[in-house]
């Protein structure tokens, strides 16, 4: 039975929004629907949230939610398509934006999927398995060096060298039947002496490379934040909360050039004026959320505010 999924951060990402009970805001990853959710029951009934998700199941969710409260509207899309999303329903200047990144505890749980290591499915890892190529398409033509690529860069991981060789030679075998078949043989490339100081299963970081490449995660985060940005009013609020450095980092840079942006060099041009304002210290779970939800053990939450000013070019 999937677990149900417990929203990150939820009372910290609901005050960094500054909620007003007649905005129109938009959850960019809806998952299950529990940020949503509590948005809405601090909304009046002019209040609106758009909600954003690729995956069917989802969806699904949302129906339920919308069926019962007309104040949500779901588009079945990526984040990265929320400037088209949003214009095609002509919703602009909104009062804020919530990104909760990663994968859903249901996600994890559902074999069928192949996000996990821990059940047997087949190597997908798709967000939305009605559209591009699974995993395993790729596993099949792509060269020790791209394989080792993604694994260091998405994955951090140090033994991406050899565990791209190992799973070369499974290809080779046979061998690559499904995720745990995956994981046996990460885990067999990994020396003992090695995967004896990890505090996570070995395969952790390969899965998570692996999940990242298929989907294209950090090019959907640029194009998701970028339109995030573009469809704040004046005031409105951008909260974002990611699970891993190469999320976090990506964020970070990019509030910081909308907030400090870089002047010109030329004495008599004009300075470029910020279009954010960065908002606290970024926000970690508290010590009674790590007990209730160990999920939120590395979620960091960053926030900013809209100024009137127009977006600094990258």
């Amino acid at each position: 039975m999937a677990a149900e999924h417990q929203p990150v951060l939820l009372d910290a990402a609901l005050a960094a929004l500054a909620l007003r009970p007649d905005g129109v805001y938009v959850d960019a990853t809806f998952g299950r629907g529990g940020h949503a959710a509590a948005i809405l029951d601090r909304l009046g009934p002019g209040g609106r949230v758009i909600a954003f998700d690729q995956d069917p199941d989802a969806e699904r969710h949302a129906q339920a939610l919308a069926d019962t409260d007309g104040r949500l509207v779901f588009v079945r899309a990526s984040f990265a398509d929320m400037a088209d999303a949003l214009a095609a329903r002509a919703i602009h200047d909104v009062d804020g934006v919530l990104f909760d990144l990663g994968v859903s505890s249901p996600q994890f749980d559902v074999a069928e999927r192949g996000f996990s290591f821990r059940h047997a499915g087949p190597l997908d890892m798709r967000m939305n398995p009605e559209a591009g190529a699974p995993l395993s398409d790729w596993l099949e033509r792509a060269s020790h060096g791209e394989i080792a690529r993604v694994i260091k860069t998405l994955g951090e991981e140090p033994m991406a060298g050899r565990i791209a060789a190992a799973i070369l030679d499974a290809r080779a075998e046979g061998r690559l039947t499904d995720t745990a078949a995956l994981a046996a043989v990460i885990k067999r490339a990994i020396p003992a002496r090695v995967a004896a100081g990890k505090r996570v299963h070995p395969a952790t970081r390969t899965f998570q490379a692996f999940r990242m490449h298929v989907n294209d995660e950090l090019g959907a985060l640029d194009a998701g934040l970028a339109a995030g940005l573009s469809a704040l009013a004046p005031g409105g609020r951008i909260a974002v909360i990611s699970f891993h450095s190469l999320e976090d980092r990506r964020v970070k840079r990019f509030f910081r050039h909308q907030a400090r942006p870089p002047q010109p060099e030329l004495p008599m041009a004009p300075a470029i004026e910020p279009a954010l304002r960065l908002v606290g210290k970024p926000a970690t779970a508290s010590e009674a959320e790590l007990a209730a939800n160990p999920r939120a053990r590395s979620a960091i939450m960053r926030v900013a505010e809209r100024t009137a000013a127009a977006e600094v070019a990258p």
